[in-house]
């Protein structure tokens, strides 16, 4: 991986303030597949959030295991700051109930 185009693209988008210009450049930037399947992995961790079991988690969104319990994994031990960015927007979520 070319670490510093990934440091520089995390940049470019903690720039972007404005959720349409940040859906604008992600709909040009990556191809409709990579948007779906990141797409999924946020409803998965969504999911794993809300205390849904892996095998339904599984099941409904048609992923492998693998895939859901690297997902679980990062939310228990990952980097803080994606800890901290899937629980703010869960508290989004709540307040918004």
């Amino acid at each position: 991986m070319h670490e510093k185009m990934v440091k520089e693209f995390a940049d470019v988008m903690a720039g972007i303030e404005k959720p349409a210009v940040m859906l604008d450049f992600l709909r040009a930037i990556l191809t409709p597949q990579e948007l779906d399947r990141i797409a999924l992995r946020w409803r998965l961790v969504k999911m794993l959030k809300h205390g849904v079991k892996q095998r339904a988690i599984a099941s409904k969104l048609g992923v492998s295991l693998c895939k859901i319990t690297r997902g679980s994994r990062e939310l228990k031990s990952g980097p803080k700051g994606f800890r901290d960015v899937v629980e703010k927007e869960m508290a989004k979520e709540r307040k918004k109930k």
